[in-house]
């Protein structure tokens, strides 16, 4: 009987270390290393060079657990987002990776599905695998005893050399980025109370969500810096996602009175609302003016077009891996601003 030889199992082939490198190279092993993981020691292009057509050759791929053993941490940095699905967690991940590859680094990306003990667990994890930093992307939360344990968990791994940068609400001792959520969304209610709205409802997030607070609190201080009543403005909590646009927005309409103007504290919630508004036979933006916020590269598809406030997502990213190569030694916190932008979704009702 013929054998089928696509049945024989192949000889496992051994990885190449760096000492195959610099022997292929013809340099030294410290020389190899340099040239491949970095070094405050310049080396000759040369030699260079030929180790990085030496690794080519041999597929040669760095050992991160002898890295993190010798230097005591790895070169990568891990990325903690709430949604990777949610075009807002989405960009501000795309200027993280976009930054580590510019700065030698490896980035490496976990999902807490917006579980905030999840997130403690994740920590706890990355600190394993030693990374050079944490970035924590995504909204803190009221609950301060999930709060104190993930402080716990970050500041263990600062006291063991790591580094970490929240994208997020200032309040934890670490480096922070933060984006003016209250700012922007006063701006916005200022705009469309300008624009002639009267009779607004805020479509927020879960009330622990410390973003969706500042945001509709943000909102609601606007109007009221603009001469209507704060007890006048409506709040509607859902879920921080398009699904709970969709039904908060459902809640809305229920209601005997019909908002002139639905603020919905994030994009995907707007635009959960507004597909809620079509399915009712009520078209965004000539029967109910919708406004966001973030400003998500998906709203170029979206029609009308949604008045939002836009926020500088992906150089949050970005200047959260330069906190991370260029450490200081003192904690920083950066405010990044926001930007109203006016679309076709409001429309103003007095010239």
């Amino acid at each position: 009987m013929a054998r089928d030889e696509r049945s024989l199992p192949t000889a496992v082939r051994p990885p190449a270390t760096l000492q195959d490198v610099a022997r292929e190279a013809g340099v030294s092993l410290a020389t190899a290393s340099r040239s491949l993981n970095g070094s405050a020691r310049r080396v000759k292009d040369e030699y260079r060079t030929r180790v990085l057509a030496a690794a080519e050759l041999l597929n040669y791929a760095p050992n991160l657990q002898a890295q993190a053993v010798a230097r005591g941490r790895t070169n990568a940095v891990g990325i903690i987002v709430a949604d990777v699905t949610d075009p807002y967690f989405a960009q501000i991940a795309g200027g993280i990776i976009k930054a580590t590859d510019a700065g030698g680094l490896v980035a490496t990306m976990s999902v807490s599905s917006r579980d905030p003990e999840r997130e403690v667990q994740l920590v706890g994890a990355l600190r394993g695998q030693r990374p050079s930093g944490i970035v924590l992307v995504g909204s803190r939360v009221t609950d301060a005893a999930v709060t104190d344990r993930l402080e716990a968990q970050l500041r263990g791994f600062e006291a063991e050399g790591g580094h970490v940068v929240l994208v997020s609400q200032a309040g934890l001792p670490f480096d922070t980025i933060a984006f003016d959520n209250a700012e922007g969304a006063g701006s916005l209610a200022v705009r469309l109370a300008t624009a002639g709205y009267r009779h607004p409802v805020v479509l927020a997030g879960p009330e622990r969500l410390m973003t969706s607070r500042e945001r509709a609190e943000g909102f609601t201080l606007g109007y009221t810096a603009a001469g209507h009543p704060y007890d006048s403005i409506e709040i509607v909590h859902a879920e921080f996602t398009r699904n709970g646009g969709y039904d908060a927005m459902g809640q809305v309409l229920e209601r005997e009175e019909r908002p002139d103007v639905v603020f919905a504290v994030n994009d995907v919630m707007a635009m959960g609302a507004m597909a809620r508004l079509r399915e009712a036979g009520l078209e965004p933006g000539r029967d109910v003016a919708i406004a966001g916020f973030d400003d998500i590269e998906t709203l170029r598809d979206v029609s009308p077009g949604l008045t939002t406030v836009r926020l500088p997502l992906e150089q949050g990213g970005t200047t959260a891996v330069d906190l991370i190569l260029h450490r200081t030694g003192v904690q920083s916190l950066v405010r990044l601003p926001a930007e109203v932008v006016v679309r076709a979704s409001t429309p103003a009702l007095i010239a």
